[in-house]
């Protein structure tokens, strides 16, 4: 997404990121806002992976995968006008608010409570479970209050001091004149002060990467890649703000032997032309061990049953959907002399030609166009 080697530096990863924010922003994008903003999180949560040592290390052994449990902020739910916040705050980028065109839209200092952001992981269900509801434990990683400094920052005892750019205002003047812009501080980033004694424990961030373990229950019908809501499993909020909610994307198990096809389920069974011929009862795999279908004689390739109620629940309606068996029909590899003698039979009684032995594909095509040269 950053267009960066896997031997990028930070500051290379730090460049590629500030580029590519600039070029997708939406306010620069009017006619593809949506296509912008979306391009947009992308660079972001690609920017959060990459300039983390940890998250970079587990996504270069593993992928996207890798990244289960580390507590990555949900950019998709997120608005972008606060994605600048996000980097400013935790990376320390001083004049992001210049970059993402924010400074002169910000409404005073930012020091009044405000709501902590959203994280997202995956839990993998099978289909057994979406069809009753489960209940999962969830295990991730996520920045907490720091215990020592109960999230100012500041050794105990100590607290931050006026923020000597801007004497405690949060933005600077640059320019003069008529033609003086307003930016937040880059030393204090708008809260108009400065820790001058850091925690040991957090050094100066206020906050701790912690484990948290929940229990999340998952309603029975739930589809591919909706998201279940942990409200307040997220991080923290700043300045006795809420805690943001945590999501939790579901991602289906492949079955042996079903397929999921909205609330219906889908299995594909062999049967032998003898029994697609004079009909038959036959063992089809469902979610409930397996049920018998009966084939009726003269049944073609390709044909679909129904069997009602087999199938997976509506997650509003409760309705339950019906399980669609197709039959193919498989021919004999291997015929024993006697199975040979009796379809020979059973062809002279249809009519058709039946070749004693097979034939090369030349020889099928001279015959089929009529040329026997």
């Amino acid at each position: 997404m950053l267009g960066v080697g896997k031997n990028a530096s930070p500051d290379d990863i730090k460049r590629a990121y500030r580029r590519l924010a600039i070029k997708h922003h939406p306010d620069k994008n009017p006619d593809n806002k949506a296509e912008a903003e979306a391009k947009f999180k992308q660079c972001a949560e690609a920017y959060e992976v990459l300039s983390d040592s940890e998250k970079r290390r587990r996504y270069d052994q593993f992928g996207h995968e890798g990244l289960r449990g580390m507590g990555m902020r949900d950019y998709t739910h997120m608005r972008w006008q606060d994605i600048g916040s996000v980097f400013e705050d935790i990376f320390g980028f001083g004049d992001l608010g210049d970059l993402f065109g924010m400074g002169g839209r910000r409404a005073g200092r930012r020091t009044g409570p405000a709501r902590g952001y959203d994280l997202e992981t995956a839990v993998d269900l099978t289909l057994n479970e979406i069809a009753k509801g489960a209940e999962k434990t969830i295990e991730f990683t996520r920045q907490d209050i720091c215990p020592e400094c109960t999230g100012s920052g500041s050794a105990k005892g100590t607290s931050p001091g006026k923020c000597p750019t801007c004497a405690g205002s949060g933005q600077v003047a640059r320019g003069g004149g008529f033609f003086q812009m307003v930016s937040t501080c880059p030393q204090c980033r708008g809260s108009g002060r400065v820790i001058t004694n850091p925690c040991k424990n957090c050094r100066g961030t206020g906050r701790l990467p912690k484990k948290r373990v929940v229990s999340v229950k998952i309603p029975a019908g739930v589809h591919e890649g909706q998201g279940i809501r942990v409200a307040s499993e997220g991080e923290p909020g700043r300045s006795g703000g809420p805690r943001g909610d945590l999501y939790c994307y579901v991602r289906v198990k492949p079955h042996e032997f079903l397929e999921r096809n909205g609330n219906d389920l889908i299995a594909v069974v062999p049967i032998s032309f003898t029994q697609a011929a004079l009909g038959a009862t036959i063992n089809v795999p469902s979610l409930n061990g397996t049920k018998q279908l009966k084939i009726p004689p003269s049944t073609q390739y390709g044909s679909v049953f129904r069997i009602k109620g087999q199938g997976l629940p509506d997650i509003r309606s409760r309705r339950t959907g019906d399980q669609l068996v197709q039959v193919i029909v498989e021919t004999p590899e291997k015929l024993n002399k006697r199975q040979e003698e009796l379809l020979r039979e059973f062809a002279r009684t249809e009519s058709k030609r039946v070749s004693p032995k097979a034939q090369g594909f030349v020889e099928k095509l001279k015959k089929y166009f009529g040329n026997s040269s």
